[in-house]
């Protein structure tokens, strides 16, 4: 039994049978329905691979059903059957989307290619679908899905850092993934069975964040109705996830250093103090350093969270990454709004790797769920993307002519040198005769070099 089911719709019942037996006999698993309302039941619950239909039929034509067929099931492909007196509607039936189309009364010969060479279109495509899932297993380690030699040596450290117990700042660029890593770094700790919470320093001000993290007890300030327990005494046997640390206060930087140092804390309003087993990893898109040296981030906390640093680099320095974590966010996007699109077109993913996602993996996820809300097709068009915010990192610079980039250069020049022609001259390494020819060509003004 050859693995593409097959749909055959006809209202003539000789038609149906005998083309249904034809490609049973052939090898082929095969459903047929007599109108188009039978077919879709038969598309929703059997997902055929292909749909030899009717052009006319009473109640839905071929080409609506074939319409409403690709909604239900996008990866199906359709051949059209014909009169001869409706060859020029099966021509725009294939406009629509049909693969293309057999007349009646059947050529064997030509319907035997038309199947036989679709059925090998479609296995094709289940196997790169089949490989595309397999290729993501391979790369994917805690949720972290990456080929490069860059993540990869990452994944490594990680590995080694989860069994330890030691605190781990996670540095980098907003997007690149910091909680993720964090999560994975707990995953292969021991104390993986114990809960991760996570907190975000930026996200409550100085005085709720104290309670967040430490808890307090009744009574300790307005609205203090009743105790609370903080996220250290949650994280209790765990980790606690620090997110956004480079915006923590001073007050409780104080407060955090005395946690790490004593394995204790009080809560606010409280007098006993409390002994907690915690690892903390914390993660900042900050230059802490530089926080340091302005007063604005306490050395001695630094060094007690920095004792591993696991820095992640962005998108665009591991290009190679791309292809598969777009792939994954197709998957996981097109599973949830219940569509099926089996990939990106060539020149898609050429101008996915071609743009330096400055909102990193955070924006790469964010263009494709859109893109696959929006896209019309199995195939996901450069056209589905956010056109406004996406675009390839060359597109202003190189697309200008060299006379636009030789105007531009010796414009900045001139300004630079402050309109001293011999000075420029001898950067540009020309002479000043044919700078001031230079400069007539493009209508550099003296206006236009103060400007």
């Amino acid at each position: 039994m050859k693995k593409v089911k097959i749909l055959v719709v006809d209202d003539e019942a000789i038609v149906r049978e005998s083309l249904s037996e034809w490609l049973k006999d052939v090898g082929y698993q095969v459903f047929a329905a007599e109108s188009g309302p039978k077919a879709l039941e038969v598309i929703g619950k059997e997902k055929p691979g292909i749909m030899i239909a009717d052009l006319v039929m009473p109640g839905m034509d071929g080409i609506e059903l074939m319409k409403r067929a690709k909604e239900l099931h996008p990866r199906i492909e359709v051949i059209i059957i014909t009169a001869y007196a409706s060859i020029p509607t099966a021509i725009a039936a294939i406009k629509e989307g049909a693969y293309d189309y057999i007349e009646k009364p059947f050529c064997p010969e030509r319907a035997e290619f038309l199947v036989e060479k679709l059925a090998e279109h479609q296995e094709l495509v289940e196997e790169n679908l089949a490989l595309r899932h397999r290729l993501e297993d391979r790369y994917r380690f805690e949720n972290i899905i990456a080929k490069s030699s860059k993540m990869q040596r990452l994944i490594e450290l990680i590995k080694v850092v989860g069994k330890s117990n030691a605190t781990v700042l996670i540095t980098g660029e907003s997007g690149t993934g910091k909680e993720l890593v964090a999560r994975a770094i707990h995953s292969q700790s021991h104390r993986r069975n114990k809960p991760f919470v996570a907190v975000s320093c930026a996200a409550l001000p100085e005085s709720l964040l104290e309670s967040e993290l430490f808890g307090h007890e009744r009574g300790s300030f307005t609205g203090a109705y009743t105790r609370k327990k903080g996220k250290f005494e949650f994280a209790s046997g765990g980790t606690l996830f620090l997110d956004e640390i480079g915006e923590m206060s001073a007050n409780i930087q104080v407060h955090l250093l005395r946690v790490l140092e004593e394995k204790e804390f009080t809560r606010v309003g409280g007098n006993e103090p409390l002994r907690v087993d915690v690892r903390v990893i914390s993660a900042t898109n900050k230059d802490l350093r530089k926080a340091i040296e302005k007063q604005e981030f306490r050395e001695d906390l630094y060094y007690r969270l920095n004792v591993v640093n696991i820095e992640l680099p962005p998108l665009r320095e591991r290009k190679e990454d791309i292809p598969l974590l777009a792939e994954h966010f197709l998957n996981k996007f097109a599973s949830e709004n219940r569509k099926e699109i089996t990939g990106f077109s060539t020149d898609t993913v050429e101008f996915l790797l071609d743009y330096d996602w400055p909102g990193n993996v955070r924006e790469l996820e964010n263009a494709i769920e859109r893109a696959v809300i929006l896209a019309k097709d199995s195939i996901i068009t450069i056209a589905d993307l956010p056109q406004k915010k996406i675009s390839p990192a060359y597109s202003t610079a190189q697309r200008k002519n060299l006379k636009e980039v030789e105007k531009e250069h010796i414009l900045n020049i001139l300004r630079e040198t402050g309109e001293n022609y011999s000075q420029a001259a001898r950067i540009l390494g020309i002479s000043r005769m044919t700078l001031y020819k230079k400069a007539r060509e493009y209508d550099l003004s003296v206006k236009k070099i103060k400007q």
